[in-house]
């Protein structure tokens, strides 16, 4: 069969038109299509966030593994998941589900082990702070990563604070001249005085498992954004006083903790406490020509200099975060489909993670040493 030069023309046209049509469409599939996600772990308070989170279309849960069935029950009666979907064991829930990504839900001595199921597979991970127990299950971790190609994020709180961006932005901006000095806050009465469930309850007071009590669970926060806030520079020494004023409670981690960090221009002073009065997570910058203090999540007070003790002050209500750095699923998504990248040393990172827990490595031994400790 023969056809003129007109008519092959259209054909090919159609043809191709028809071919762009379906490549779009497959495309717009594949960005629509949800992140499947498995969970490692129920024992950590923080589960209800995905436990209960409303379905946004960006991530699905797959599977669970929790080896304590009384917990999955409970769980699973609360939050309404069959248990069909919980596993034995890593290998079981990857090699049935096949994951996307693991979100860890257990302690953080387990953080070490879903990386090893998780890595050699492909499969992205993101942990519940902090990265690791200790420096050495970190870099463990991290060689785990880089040597799989996977995404290896750390969830923090803080991480999608508005008042925490605008605050470092307004330093980058010069609004409070050179960075002189950073003290981060963050705690509570105590993980036993607010009432977390027993399971939570006994692996953060455990110091194997939690890789020590305060210090740990509330300093991370601190060193994070302190890192985060020095592009990743790491603090020329690092000085820590750990107490232990609930020994009712606490009996074997501290429960009570100050970490000051020694830059080569500025200071950087933690506090990380299972005593405060109430709740707390705030920090504040001061700068050679004001300062800016972050109260909360939202809202953000801005000092200008004047005279001696003089100064006028701005008070700003922020809105949430644009999406997805609103949510930390939403971004695990978003970096997984290769959507978002994120910044250097941004504190979910990596890089930022690994400059955390050496500080937090070097607080440890300082405050059992009782001396300041140097970073090579």
């Amino acid at each position: 069969m023969f056809y003129n030069g007109k008519f092959l023309a259209v054909f090919l046209k159609t043809w191709i038109t028809g071919l762009l049509l379906l490549c779009i469409v497959l495309g717009a599939r594949a960005q629509q299509d949800p992140v499947r996600l498995g969970v490692a772990g129920l024992t950590h308070g923080h589960v209800g966030w995905i436990l209960g989170r409303e379905d946004k279309g960006d991530v699905v849960m797959v599977g669970i593994v929790e080896t304590d069935t009384v917990l999955a029950r409970r769980l699973a009666g609360e939050f309404g998941f069959s248990m069909d979907l919980v596993y034995a064991s890593m290998e079981e829930m990857i090699t049935a589900t096949r994951p996307e990504a693991v979100a860890a839900f257990g302690s953080t001595y387990d953080h070490l082990a879903v990386v090893r199921a998780c890595a050699p597979k492909g499969v992205h991970v993101m942990v519940e702070k902090p990265l690791a127990v200790n420096l050495d299950h970190a870099k463990k971790m991290a060689h785990l990563a880089k040597k799989h190609n996977i995404h290896l994020l750390t969830n923090y709180e803080t991480s999608w604070y508005p008042t925490n961006i605008r605050a470092k932005e307004l330093l980058q901006q010069g609004a409070i001249g050179d960075l002189r000095k950073v003290i981060v806050r963050d705690g509570h009465k105590g993980p036993k005085k607010i009432g977390v469930n027993k399971e939570f309850l006994a692996w953060l007071t455990d110091p194997k498992r939690n890789g020590g009590g305060a210090l740990m669970d509330f300093g991370c926060y601190g060193a994070n954004l302190l890192t985060w806030i020095h592009r990743g520079v790491r603090p020329n020494s690092v000085t820590a006083v750990t107490q232990q004023l609930q020994a009712e409670n606490n009996p074997n981690v501290d429960d009570d903790a100050t970490l000051v960090l020694a830059y080569d221009t500025s200071m950087g002073v933690v506090q990380a406490s299972w005593n405060w009065p109430m709740g707390r997570k705030d920090m504040e910058l001061y700068g050679t020509l004001g300062a800016v203090y972050a109260d909360d999540r939202n809202q953000l007070r801005i000092r200008s200099a004047q005279g001696y003790d003089g100064f006028a002050e701005e008070t700003l209500s922020l809105p949430e975060r644009r999406p997805p750095y609103h949510d930390p699923f939403a971004l695990l998504a978003a970096v997984v489909k290769g959507e978002e990248v994120l910044a250097p040393f941004d504190p979910y990172s990596l890089e930022n993670n690994l400059v955390t827990m050496e500080i937090l490595d070097a607080a440890t031994k300082s405050a059992r040493k009782g001396k300041t400790v140097r970073l090579r």
